[in-house]
C-alpha cells in the first residue's frame, strides 16, 4: 500500500484537532458547573484570582485555563498572565439565557459516554433504549442546548413565518407541544403570548414533573403538561400543535403527524422544528452533520428502535419528513424558514 505522505499529515493534523476536542469535552463542564466561564466574562483574571474567585484549587485551574486557551475558548494576555472571555466566547459560555448554550451541549456529549455499553450493544443487536432509560444528563443538556434556539428564533422568527399563526395566539388561542422535554420551549411560547394555553406532551413523567416545576419558577399560569404518548393525547380543537426536534425520535412519526392533524382545528397549524438537514448523505457531510449524526446514532435511533419505530434519524432532511406528513393526511406543506441548526417546517390539513 502507497502512503501519501501530505493526505496523512493533513488527516493526522485533523484528527489531533478533534482529539484535543475530545478530551476537552469534560473540561467544558467543569468551566460550566464550577462558574469558571462565569468568573473570566466578568474580567480579565489570573490563575490565583480565578481559582479563589470560584473556590477551586489553583494548581487545577492553571491546567484547565491552559486548555481553553489553547483550543481558542478562552483570551490569555501573556504579559498580565491573565486569561479573560470576549465578548462572543462570553456569549456561547457563560450565558444560559442568551442564544447558543455550548456547554448545555456537552452534557449530551457526556450522556453518550453513559449508554456506550448500551450502544455497543444496539449496535451488535439491533435493540433500542428509551429516552428515560439515559443518564438524567441528557434531559437537562437537551433543554440548555434547544432553549437557546428558542430563546434566539422562537417568538420572533419561527412563529411570525407561519401562516396567521401569530395573530391566533395573541388573540388568545389554543396551542399544544408534542414531546416537549422539560418545557423550555412550551413556556417561552406562554410567556410571550398570555392570552392563549398551552399544554406540552411527553412521555417521559420525569420530564413533565420538571416542565411543570419550571412553568411555576416562571409565574406562568396558561401553560400546563400532561404525560402522554403523541398518538394518544386527549387534547383537540388546536389552533397550533408543534414538535420541536423530537419527530424523528418517535416509533410511530406518521401515527403522531396523523394524531395531530385530528387534533388540530380545521384550518390549524403543524409546526415541525427539525435538526437541519438535506436530502441526501452527501448533503450532510459537514460539521453540523457529524453533530447530528452522532447524536442520531447513539441518541434518536435508539429511542425509535426501542419501540420497533422507523427510526428517521436526526438528519431524515425535507423530502423523508415531508412524505410523513402527507402520509399522515397533510395537504399543505412548505419550509417556513431554517436556520443553519434547524428546518422550520409548515403543515396544513
Amino acid at each position: 500500500m502507497t502512503v501519501n505522505e501530505e493526505r496523512l499529515n493533513q488527516f493526522l493534523g485533523h484528527a489531533v484537532g478533534d482529539l484535543g476536542a475530545a478530551i476537552s469535552a469534560t473540561l467544558m463542564l467543569v468551566g460550566d458547573q464550577l462558574g469558571l466561564y462565569r468568573a473570566l466574562a466578568k474580567r480579565p483574571l489570573t490563575s490565583v484570582q480565578l481559582a479563589a474567585e470560584t473556590d477551586t484549587n489553583e494548581r487545577y485551574v492553571r491546567e484547565w485555563l491552559g486548555n481553553q486557551a489553547a483550543g481558542g475558548y478562552v483570551e490569555y494576555d501573556a504579559a498580565a498572565d491573565a486569561y479573560s472571555l470576549n465578548p462572543e466566547q462570553a456569549l456561547c459560555l457563560a450565558d444560559p439565557g442568551g442564544p447558543v448554550d455550548l456547554p448545555g451541549a456537552y452534557s449530551l456529549v457526556e450522556a453518550t459516554f453513559h449508554a456506550l455499553e448500551r450502544t455497543k450493544e444496539n449496535f451488535r443487536t439491533g435493540k433500542g433504549m428509551e429516552w428515560g432509560e439515559h443518564h438524567p444528563c441528557l434531559f437537562h443538556g437537551t433543554e440548555r442546548f434547544f432553549r437557546a434556539g428558542y430563546n434566539a428564533n422562537l417568538i420572533t422568527s419561527w412563529l411570525p413565518a407561519l401562516d396567521g399563526v401569530l395573530e391566533k395566539l395573541k388573540a388568545g388561542g389554543k396551542a399544544a407541544d408534542v414531546g416537549c422535554g422539560h418545557g423550555a420551549s412550551t413556556t417561552l411560547m406562554a410567556q410571550a403570548f398570555p392570552k392563549s394555553s398551552f399544554i406540552g406532551y411527553d412521555y417521559h413523567p420525569g420530564s413533565i414533573e420538571v416542565a411543570s416545576e419550571r412553568a411555576r419558577q416562571a409565574r406562568v399560569d396558561n401553560a400546563y403538561f400532561e404525560v402522554a404518548d403523541a398518538t394518544s393525547y386527549s387534547g383537540n380543537h388546536f389552533d397550533l400543535i408543534a414538535f420541536f426536534d423530537c419527530l424523528h425520535d418517535m416509533a410511530d412519526p406518521v401515527g403522531a403527524a396523523r394524531h395531530a392533524l385530528h387534533a388540530l382545528k380545521p384550518d390549524g397549524t403543524c409546526l415541525l422544528v427539525e435538526p437541519f438537514a438535506g436530502d441526501s448523505v452527501q448533503d450532510n457531510l459537514n460539521p453540523v452533520g457529524r453533530v447530528y449524526y452522532g447524536a442520531s446514532s447513539q441518541i434518536c435511533v435508539p429511542v425509535s428502535l426501542a419501540r420497533n419505530g422507523p427510526a428517521l434519524g436526526a438528519q431524515a432532511g425535507e423530502a423523508r419528513l415531508r412524505a410523513v406528513l402527507e402520509e399522515a393526511g397533510f395537504r399543505q406543506f412548505r419550509r417556513a424558514t431554517q436556520t443553519p441548526f434547524n428546518l422550520v417546517l409548515e403543515a396544513r390539513p
